[in-house]
């Protein structure tokens, strides 16, 4: 069963490499970029570290040992000329370098965020259950945006001084063995403290990013139910959890930036410590006449970059702290197994279709509530071309069968078939290619109407959008808005009327024009005149296609071949709208309830409970 994202105190620690590891391959993929940009830091480094040998030459030969003459005076002009065309090449690789690894990491960054959501669109709605979409949001954006700022900069930081580290340590060497000994003595008491208290700065980050985390998934959910917040008076109260959730992700931050501030300023003293007391034990060789003064200063300047150098890793080391607790988040998703897949060998469903449904022995448990049985041994089959509907008071478990018919979810046992297959055994693309669903609460996109409708078939043409939209009964209200079809209806619908979402839903179904047509309350949010239109409609579409229905209104119901009525996950019995009613049995309680017992059960407006 897929499982959700880890919170920091369930998720297994890593080193801070280790946490980035799953970066790796979507790097790999760009070489000849990666090379450039290697290149491009030698080349760079290698003008660096050029530098102290020129100014030893000067200090030895043109200082300290100059006679007047213009053979000496050419020799200093030539150096510093030679230094010159050293810095020219070493703005170019510089430049080259910044632009190879800034453009690696846009390109990581954004295969990266398409890979997570990728992964996000397949996992199965157990995961959803439980996690936050303000959290995957945020996941999405600031950890993306946290990986990108290493792969853009800190990487690019990280190579130039791991290089210029490495070529000062070897060029102090071969300048003076006796002094590099005891700069290579100090790197360890440098670096072992760093790495000990990197630890804390990047548990510390991760729990930063997870307050983030919840701050946003807050605010998603409070921007997104705003007319419902505004209209119970609970603006302010929202306002001051949100400030206190943004309290929370700033102390946690604070925690964070601390961290990183000690461990920067330690790093500091160390080096330059260590730069200082080199710098001194120079000077007494050079009083002493065991080392000229050239030598110094051309082994000072390296100890110099290897001090910058490394105090600079340790400064990046704290940028990939962060980085590792954003990759983590990331890396979770991407490790996410959907509980819903293919199976290894999918079995194809016939063709053409038949839309006949089989459910046999069906038991389910909620994922959130294993404690509560949806369905008990639930068998019934429906025929092809059959309409049946599904009735019974709420939490019989009549929109569980419409999840597991679309493979939402799987049973905990028994099968559910479509065309005489299992629907585990099936690619779960296929099998809801053969289904049309309208639910009682329609998703309607931020796009046009015609995006709207034609998210039911991609590829339809706009008159094949118009024609489903007038057989939906919305053609009327579309051409009278102001851009038609072309009209944007803002986030979630919210310029339209229920009823109005509701037809464009159907207009959706219509227009996808499946052999299984599954109806959740599809005419609940209509009025009395738009859901007689809409009924006609209705009535055309089921025509020859499987139907299952959930419905309040006696019209849909009393259209139906047959009638299930559902209690506590069972079929507590089964007929015609007329023969239930006759029987006085569940499905005549329900309707008695909502009209009194003295009602004509049998007319036209008379409703079954949902």
């Amino acid at each position: 069963m897929a499982r959700s994202p880890a919170r920091p105190e369930t998720a297994r620690p890593r080193a801070a490499l280790g946490a980035l590891k799953p970066l790796f391959p979507f790097a790999a993929r760009y070489k000849g970029r990666i090379a450039a940009a290697i290149v491009a830091l030698v080349a760079a480094s290698g003008a660096t570290l050029v530098v102290p040998i020129a100014v030893r030459r000067v200090v030895d030969l043109g200082f300290v040992h100059h006679v007047p003459g213009v053979g000496e005076v050419g020799m200093i002009d030539a150096y510093f000329g030679g230094l010159i065309g050293v810095v020219a090449v070493l703005a170019v690789a510089s430049a080259a370098r910044y632009y190879c690894v800034v453009t690696l990491g846009e390109r990581v960054v954004a295969d990266l965020r398409a890979a997570v959501f990728a992964r996000l669109t397949t996992l199965d709605p157990a995961f959803f259950d439980r996690a936050r979409s303000g959290e995957l949001v945020s996941r999405l954006t600031a950890d993306a945006a946290q990986v990108k700022s290493v792969f853009g900069v800190s990487l690019s930081i990280l190579l130039r001084n791991l290089f210029l580290f490495a070529g000062a340590i070897g060029m102090m060497v071969w300048t003076s063995p006796r002094l590099s000994v005891l700069v290579l003595a100090a790197i360890p008491l440098i670096v072992f403290p760093l790495i000990l208290s990197g630890r804390g700065v990047r548990r510390r980050s991760r729990a930063a990013q997870d307050r983030l985390a919840d701050a946003s998934a807050f605010a998603t959910e409070a921007v997104g139910a705003v007319r419902t917040m505004q209209a119970f008076g609970m603006a302010s109260a929202t306002a001051r959890r949100f400030a206190a959730a943004s309290e929370e992700a700033f102390l946690a931050s604070r925690a964070s930036a601390r961290a990183r501030a000690l461990l920067t300023g330690v790093a500091i003293f160390l080096i330059s410590a260590s730069v200082v007391g080199v710098l001194w034990y120079g000077a007494q060789g050079v009083a002493a006449g065991t080392l000229s003064a050239g030598q110094l200063s051309q082994f000072v300047l390296y100890a110099v970059f290897g001090a910058s150098a490394l105090g600079q890793l340790s400064e990046v080391y704290g940028e990939l702290t962060l980085a590792a607790g954003a990759a983590e988040r990331l890396a979770e998703i991407l490790d996410t197994v959907p509980a819903i897949g293919a199976p290894d060998r999918p079995r194809a469903l016939p063709a053409p279709p038949r839309g006949e449904i089989a459910f046999e022995r069906v038991r389910f448990h909620y994922p959130t509530r294993p404690e509560l049985p949806a369905l008990h041994d639930l068998s019934f089959t429906v025929a092809p071309g059959e309409r049946v509907a599904l009735v019974g008071p709420s939490g019989a478990g009549k929109s569980t069968v419409l999840q597991l018919l679309l493979r939402f979810y799987d049973p905990e046992s028994g099968t559910v078939r479509v065309d005489g297959v299992p629907a585990d055994a099936a690619e779960p693309e296929a099998l809801r290619a053969r289904m049309a669903l309208v639910p009682q609460d329609p998703t309607v996109f931020s796009g046009s109407i015609l995006d709207n409708i034609r998210y039911g078939r991609p590829e339809a043409s706009e008159a094949e959008v118009e024609h489903a939209a007038a057989q939906a009964h919305a053609d009327g209200f579309i051409r009278a808005l102001p851009q038609g079809y072309a009209t944007l209806v803002g986030e979630r619908g919210v310029t339209l009327s229920g009823g109005q979402r509701q037809r464009i839903a159907i207009a959706r179904a219509i227009l996808k024009d499946a052999p299984i047509l599954l109806l959740d309350e599809a005419t609940s949010a209509l009025d009395a005149e738009s859901e007689r239109a809409v009924q006609a409609a209705l009535d055309v579409l089921m025509k020859d296609r499987t139907t299952l229905v959930i419905a309040h209104r006696l019209a849909t119901i009393r259209a139906a071949d047959r009638i299930l009525v559902m209690e506590d996950g069972r079929i507590a019995e089964q007929g015609t709208h007329d023969a239930l009613l006759s029987r006085g049995g569940l499905y005549a309680q329900l309707a008695a309830l909502q009209f009194g017992a003295g009602a004509d059960l049998s007319g036209e407006r008379q409703v079954a409970e949902v």
